[in-house]
């Protein structure tokens, strides 16, 4: 059939052309919106710029067929052959397209939003800021293909296979490719925030500069990636294996990494504050020095020779416990949950509320802490609830200031800098915290006073797991039948009066709290 033929049917009304052959026909620009060419032959056909919509084109053969600019809107391709066809700039948005062969297509600045491409094979199309919003790509045949500047916010590429493949500052924001093949693929500069990545194949993957924040990188496999710059801030790389991985000047902050192998990886310069670093892999790590400081901006640079790399990275999170000799209940709970808002809202510094683990008897409280730094300055504002809080804070300042005064000689310069400045942080928020102790009668409900005027118990644990206790009332896990107001009389203890740890024991847990790594002067 001519084209002229075709073009009078379809004016007559006629829409089923199953099965006809119009391979080299020119049908440039025309109108066939809502036919059936199923099964039709169209190799080479020039159909550029031709409305297209609602078309079915199920099982046709449009190889190197000229599509370009055409409206394809909601037309069915399912099972199509369109392998080295044009459709450069064409529209295929809410189409069909399952199943279909594009090899080497050019689908240049195409539009397939909301298409379902899923097990179509693209192997090296080019798709260049190509528009994929929210589309169906699962266990397609992407590989080798040009993906350079495409928007893919949102889709499904699930099991895809993108070896090879090109994303370069390519849009990935939320897209899934949970278990896709991305070996070897090319991600530079490529924004991945937020996608999900869990089990995906990443082996020697070019990831330098790329916008990984808040991804799940879960089972991820990126052994031989180069993530050299990259940005993991909030990822989670639970499970991950980073064998031999550049993680060189990459951000990490505050990034969840349990599990992970970093067997032979680099991490020279890179960004780690806020982050676990206990139960990894780390055989063979190489890191002359790390960024801890809080925004990654090179303020608190951490030297590490070779034999102390093992170390730092397998150290438990610091952490502060408050055992309460009493019961917890639902009016404990509303108390410290009120109270701690309040510490919350004139201390943005507090962020994690505490883990409760309950018995019979006592009421647990566990405070994850960021930075031993922070253990002292945690321990005071987790204590603010109770009635102990006056001693534990004339007790913890007596610590800081006993050390300052006494052993000055024992630190480096830089670490007395550190403890200096942690006694200063203290005395500030003692002072800024001053009308919690004002406003608690009006805070707390009065069934909750007895939690919090039992006696309480405090130590602090480093992330070297050494522990030291910070104060124990006198009278804690005492229950006696006849009391005896002479035990221990009402009378505050004073500086003077205050009993501290030896100060061996407390300057060598300090130390290992103000642990700098190597070249400390």
């Amino acid at each position: 059939m001519n084209p002229k033929k075709l073009l009078n049917l379809y004016a007559h009304g006629k829409r089923k052309f199953q099965r006809i052959n119009l391979s080299e026909a020119n049908l440039r620009n025309v109108d066939l919106s809502g036919a059936d060419f199923t099964h039709a032959t169209l190799n080479v056909t020039n159909l550029s710029g031709a409305n297209l919509s609602q078309v079915n084109f199920t099982h046709a053969k449009l190889n190197v067929a000229r599509l370009s600019g055409a409206n394809l809107t909601g037309a069915t391709l399912n099972s199509a052959s369109l392998n080295v066809a044009n459709l450069i700039r064409a529209t295929l948005n809410n189409a069909q397209l399952q199943d279909a062969q594009l090899i080497h297509a050019e689908i240049i600045r195409a539009d397939l939003s909301r298409s379902n491409l899923s097990n179509s094979n693209l192997q090296g199309a080019d798709l260049r800021e190509t528009l994929f919003r929210e589309t169906n790509l699962s266990y397609c045949n992407l590989t080798e293909c040009n993906l350079r500047g495409a928007f893919l916010a949102e889709s499904i590429l699930e099991q895809a296979f993108l070896s090879n493949a090109d994303l370069t500052r390519a849009d990935l924001r939320a897209v899934n490719l949970r278990e896709a093949d991305l070996s070897q693929a090319t991600l530079t500069c490529a924004n991945l925030q937020g996608a999900d990545l869990r089990g995906s194949n990443l082996r020697w993957t070019e990831l330098g500069g790329a916008d990984l924040r808040w991804a799940d990188l879960s089972d991820a496999k990126l052994s031989g990636a180069n993530l050299k710059g990259a940005d993991l801030s909030g990822a989670i790389l639970v499970n991950a294996s980073l064998v031999h991985t550049d993680l060189g000047r990459a951000r990490l902050i505050k990034v969840e990494w349990a599990g992970a192998d970093l067997t032979g990886a680099i991490l020279t310069g890179t960004r780690l504050h806020g982050v676990r670093r206990a139960k990894l892999t780390t055989t063979n790590l190489t890191c002359d020095w790390l960024d801890l400081s809080p925004q990654g901006d090179d303020s608190q640079i951490y030297q590490l020779t070779p034999a102390q790399v093992p170390e730092f990275f397998q150290e438990t999170p610091p952490s502060v416990e408050v055992t309460v000799d009493a019961p917890f209940n639902i009016d404990a709970n509303l108390a410290l949950a009120t109270i701690y808002h309040q510490v919350r809202q004139a201390y943005p510094k507090v962020e994690q509320p505490p883990s409760i683990r309950i018995s019979s008897r006592r009421t647990y409280l566990k405070f994850r802490v960021e930075s031993n730094e922070d253990l002292f300055l945690t321990a005071f504002y987790a204590t603010l609830p109770f009635q102990d809080a006056a001693a534990i804070e004339r007790h913890l300042l007596a610590f800081l200031d006993t050390l300052q005064t006494r052993t000055p000689h024992v630190f480096s310069t830089k670490k007395f800098q550190q403890l200096r400045q942690m006694n200063l942080e203290l005395h500030r928020a003692v002072k800024r915290l001053q009308f919690v102790h004002k406003q608690k009668p009006t805070l707390c409900p009065p069934e909750a006073m007895e939690f919090l005027n039992a006696p309480t118990y405090t130590a602090l644990a480093n992330s070297k797991n050494k522990t030291l206790d910070i104060y124990h009332h006198p009278d804690f896990g005492k229950r006696l039948l006849y009391p005896s107001t002479t035990l221990h009389p009402a009378q505050p203890d004073s500086p003077k009066n205050i009993t501290l740890p030896p100060l061996t024991v407390l300057t060598q847990f300090v130390q290992d709290c103000l642990w700098l790594g190597g070249n400390e002067q």
